[in-house]
């Protein structure tokens, strides 16, 4: 039986919430509701439904998709949270509501690849400017690109693959005192790690397929919403566009969270234990992990966040060819070479920053590696690492 009292202590939040044992024979799970049509027992009913609220078509949302969604607005700390069919479609469905033609927006520099690509493509097609901006600009600097019609202020925190950390709430009041909404891409430290709603933001999407799943087997979105107002804006947009979480996949996506904790402490420690080991590899010019002093932002990071997760970059010292890194990456034998993330197994791709960056250009030809520490041993992983560095040197001697 789910307690009816009301915990604030994480791991106890995400074991407990979006729970209803006594509505569902006892069963401690809830169960997978597949659904289109559902049924009103009255006309009246029928045609008086309160939007938003109760079950009246399965695109609209199911008990499983609301049981998920509760979790996750729990742990967060929202108003109320929109599961979507992937992280894409949480970072579109959370941006389209704010905007409309002749309208403006601040995107960070170092976003996620496709939420830069739904800018210069589709947005712009509809006739909505976006200017990228130098994740480190500050709030003073973000003030001089505000526009009387900046609609959103989009950050992400630290960023997608080089990972620094920017000044959210500094950020965040410059953007609400010019009226613009906040967008913050919370994936990376989850909600156990970051709260975005006290530092001034209006919504928090992730990518629930990486952490919240866990498990590198359902694709996942998650929009979280600091008020009434701000939620209605994003669910009206993610209906209208069809946008939805399937039934499975929700179901998934809550059994991961409620293991969500205890895997996060094991990568955040692992993480970090790499991150170290790579800093002294001869063959490393940087590591790129917001807990280390010499990341971009790594003060605004302990400021901010309770903790780092098990994703960083490293670049290479300077000389190595393509060729070289390939026979690296190439001969691994733990770490997978696979978009994605979060999972229990670790990964290892080539990252491409130089081919995207505007606001501030990445060196070219500066070789980026993008890690994700997964549950295996951490002495197994260094194993790995240390015998893909011979194969570099190897293939650079050659």
């Amino acid at each position: 039986m789910t307690s009816k009292k009301t915990y604030t202590r994480p791991d106890t939040i995400l074991a407990v919430a979006g729970r209803d044992p006594a509505n569902n024979f006892g069963i401690v799970n809830p169960p997978v509701y597949h659904a289109s049509t559902i049924l009103s027992p009255t006309m009246d009913k029928f045609e008086n439904r309160v939007p938003f609220e109760g079950f009246g078509y399965g695109r609209n949302g199911t008990p499983t998709q609301k049981a998920l969604e509760d979790a996750v607005a729990a742990i967060e700390g929202a108003h109320r949270s929109i599961a979507v069919q992937s992280g894409l479609a949480a970072v579109t469905g959370a941006i389209v509501g704010f905007l409309k033609t002749g309208d403006h927006m601040l995107l960070t520099d170092n976003a996620y690849g496709p939420a830069r690509r739904f800018s210069n493509t589709t947005l712009k097609n509809f006739g909505v400017e976006t200017t990228f901006f130098d994740p480190m600009i500050g709030a003073e600097g973000l003030a001089k690109l505000m526009r009387p019609n900046t609609k959103v202020v989009y950050l992400e925190a630290p960023g997608s693959q080089t990972f620094e950390v920017q000044d959210v709430p500094g950020m965040a009041a410059v953007a609400k005192k010019g009226g613009a909404a906040v967008l913050i891409d919370n994936t990376w430290a989850t909600p156990l790690y970051f709260k975005p709603f006290d530092h001034g933001c209006d919504v928090s999407v992730h990518a629930g397929t990486k952490y919240i799943v866990g498990h590198s087997d359902a694709m996942m979105g998650l929009i979280s919403c600091a008020s009434r107002s701000i939620f209605e804006t994003v669910k009206t947009a993610c209906q209208s566009f069809g946008f939805h979480a399937a039934p499975d996949d929700a179901y998934l996506a809550l059994r991961g969270l409620r293991t969500m904790g205890v895997r996060l402490r094991h990568h955040e420690k692992s993480g970090l234990a790499i991150a170290n080991w790579l800093k002294a590899r001869p063959e490393v010019d940087k590591v790129l992990h917001p807990a280390l002093p010499d990341c971009p932002g790594h003060e605004n990071w302990k400021k901010l966040f309770k903790g780092s997760s098990g994703l960083f970059s490293f670049t290479l010292r300077d000389g190595y060819s393509r060729n070289a890194l390939a026979a690296m990456l190439d001969g691994m034998d733990i770490f997978g070479m696979g978009a994605s993330w979060g999972g229990y197994e670790s990964l290892m791709i080539p990252a491409h920053p130089d081919q995207y960056r505007t606001a501030v250009p990445w060196p070219k030809g500066k070789h980026l590696v993008r890690v994700h520490i997964g549950l295996e041993d951490v002495e197994d992983l260094k194993t790995d690492l240390a015998e893909g560095f011979e194969r570099l040197n190897r293939a650079h001697n050659a």
